[in-house]
């Protein structure tokens, strides 16, 4: 059946396009899962998986922290929206969710660490 956090009935689906997108990891998930795989806090993350009807591009299941990546279509109004449900769904699952722009990740990596470590430390 796979994970208790995948709709079952898409989770082969999802899995595969999950797959996918660890393949093609824009730049900026990459440099951020050169981090986040070293144990960020000492909390371990995944990459690319599937909550519910939707893949994460960083999880700490143990910490509750889901971590998005926004490339700029992310400003477009109908993405703004898209993502506001995917975090009310995310949130009702228990989820604290904290995103950050590619340029952040890209030029600013030690105040994005920085704010990942804090979440965990409060």
């Amino acid at each position: 059946m796979g994970y208790k956090t995948a709709s079952p009935d898409r989770y082969g689906l999802l899995k595969e396009f999950a797959r996918k997108n660890r393949r093609n990891a824009t730049l900026a998930e990459a440099v951020l899962w050169e981090y986040l795989r070293e144990g960020v806090a000492g909390v371990k993350f995944l990459r690319q998986h599937v909550i519910g009807d939707f893949i994460v591009d960083f999880v700490s299941r143990s910490g509750g922290l889901v971590i998005e990546v926004d490339g700029g279509y992310h400003a477009e109004p109908r993405q703004q929206e898209d993502d506001l449900l995917r975090e009310s769904h995310l949130e009702s699952k228990g989820y604290h969710i904290i995103r950050f722009t590619n340029e952040e990740i890209l030029y600013n990596i030690e105040q994005v660490i920085d704010k990942i470590e804090q979440y965990f430390n409060e």
